[in-house]
């Protein structure tokens, strides 16, 4: 990393951002949290959160500090552990825009930002990236099985600092296939206690009307 910090917590909490926690009335409960410290490395409650998640923003910034984020998804446990400190992804072709990579190019700073909307948690994590575009076999590794989609690159993340944030207005949303698999099966229970309420009745189930 290009910096050295007392705390893992000091990637965020510059000296601007504790001189306004020590005004605003925050500073002395941060202090003791950062003694705490956020984590530097995956545990297992992030790799367990990682292996479930299907979607995340990477943010990067440009040499003068233009910020820029990108979605990324993928299916479950797209964005993968390489090891304590390092995550990894297959970058598919897109828009050909190439402003992650750009930015990258000339600030290797990076974050990612992960929601879990069903449950209502989120992961920020603070690092370093940066694009790999000529190991074929690293591609390949991280390329999901079966997923429509051209890998083009890798993208490396090097880890300095992840933390958690309470679900506070965390808005609690489903995906549609976690929907859709939800409601075949209440269907299929429906139909199932259906046929038990006939056969207790001695009576025939009912056949569609196409089919009567």
């Amino acid at each position: 990393m290009t910096a050295t910090h007392t705390y893992a917590s000091d990637v965020a909490f510059t000296p601007a951002v504790k001189s306004i926690q020590t005004r605003k009335g925050s500073r002395e409960g941060y202090a003791h949290a950062e003694q705490r410290g956020w984590r530097s490395e995956v545990d297992e409650n992030l790799a367990a959160f990682l292996a479930d998640a299907n979607s995340f923003y990477l943010a990067t910034a440009s040499a003068d500090g233009q910020p820029y984020i990108q979605h990324r998804g993928g299916p479950k446990g797209f964005l993968k552990v390489l090891d304590k400190q390092t995550l990894a992804f297959a970058d598919y072709a897109g828009n050909r825009q190439y402003i992650t990579q750009g930015n990258l190019s000339e600030n290797p700073k990076a974050y990612i930002f992960v929601m879990d909307y069903a449950h209502r948690r989120r992961v920020k994590i603070w690092g370093e990236a940066r694009v790999v575009e000529d190991d074929e076999a690293l591609t390949t590794s991280l390329m999901p099985k079966g997923y429509r989609a051209r890998p083009e690159q890798v993208i490396l993340f090097k880890i300095e600092a992840w933390d958690t944030n309470c679900p506070q207005h965390i808005p609690q949303k489903f995906d549609a296939a976690d929907v859709a698999a939800a409601l075949a099966a209440r269907d299929a229970k429906i139909a199932e206690l259906e046929a038990e309420v006939a056969a207790l009745k001695g009576e025939k189930p009912s056949l569609p009307a196409d089919e009567s």
